[in-house]
């Protein structure tokens, strides 16, 4: 393949990332743990949306010419539903219809019909994928492991599956069927064995992680602490310190876990920890800059 053409590619890739960020949204090493936290006013939605853009699309330009192994994307987002992903993944130029189609993207809404008086039995999307219907962890730890059976296709094939988990914390303060920090954690740690690597959203407002008064409070800090430590890196959204301003939505601060550092076989690069302002505009694009710019 011809160098020229690879930078083509790659540069379509990278008009829609923002280049501060292209090293963190890169799919990451294998058996990766990816934490995204956000706060109320700084949500984790567009670096979700840039992941699965720079997964999704990198790969999409690039397998047709290198006939290599596919990277594909299972989706569970217990916060969204399957419309707001893709009428906010169209502004990044994402189809998600023509990537369903293609069995490069699946896609759990874990919103819908979870906590339905009358479940019922798991029903598909407009657009594809699955509702789940049962809040129970072993309900939907089911119907994750046969989204990616079905995703995954040929046991032989050496596709490459990006498992990206948003706001599970919702199950914790739903509350019911014995729903706590150890179980859902342990159902990550498992599902991760299945996947490639893993990307999970939290919230970390100070009121969940602040007086540890009541369960939720709690049981929603051990989680974060917990896959804080487990995480590669961890990328936390806030807003100012000092209040909100016209040309800046909040700061991103990039930190390391304990593992990252470490050099396991060529498989973990060294992360730069470091502390950006970033604003998202109207129409979806995101700028990410150093303070002082």
């Amino acid at each position: 393949m011809k160098a020229g053409l690879f930078f083509d590619i790659n540069a379509k890739m990278t008009s829609r990332i923002p280049p501060l960020l292209e090293p963190y949204l890169a799919l990451p090493p294998e058996a990766s743990l990816i934490l995204l936290t956000g706060v109320l006013g700084a949500s984790t939605n567009w670096l979700v949306l840039r992941y699965l853009h720079s997964t999704l699309l990198r790969q999409d330009g690039l397998s047709e010419i290198t006939h290599q192994s596919e990277d594909k994307v299972l989706l569970i987002s217990f916060m969204r539903d399957f419309a707001f992903w893709k009428e906010n993944g169209r502004r990044l130029g994402i189809d998600f219809d023509k990537l369903v189609t293609k069995k490069r993207f699946a896609f759990l809404d874990g919103l819908t019909g979870l906590f339905l008086k009358a479940p019922q039995k798991p029903s598909s999307t407009k657009g594809g994928g699955v509702v789940l219907s049962k809040s129970d962890l072993a309900s939907v730890h089911e119907e994750i492991r046969q989204a990616l059976e079905s995703l995954k296709g040929r046991e032989d094939a050496e596709d490459k599956v990006l498992l990206v988990v948003d706001q599970i914390d919702l199950l914790l303060a739903a509350g019911g069927d014995g729903i706590t920090a150890n179980r859902l954690i342990e159902m990550l740690m498992g599902l991760r064995e299945h996947v490639y690597a893993i990307v999970v959203t939290l919230y970390a407002d100070y009121p969940l992680l602040g007086s540890h008064q009541t369960p939720l409070e709690t049981d929603h800090a051990a989680l974060l602490l917990s896959l804080a430590h487990q995480a590669d890196f961890t990328m936390s959204l806030r807003l100012l310190d000092s209040g909100t301003a016209r040309d800046v939505s909040g700061v991103v601060r990039i930190t390391v876990g304990d593992h990252a550092a470490e050099d396991v076989q060529g498989l973990h690069k060294r992360i730069e920890e470091r502390e950006l302002l970033y604003f998202v505009g109207g129409d979806g694009g995101v700028k990410v800059f150093e303070r002082g710019q």
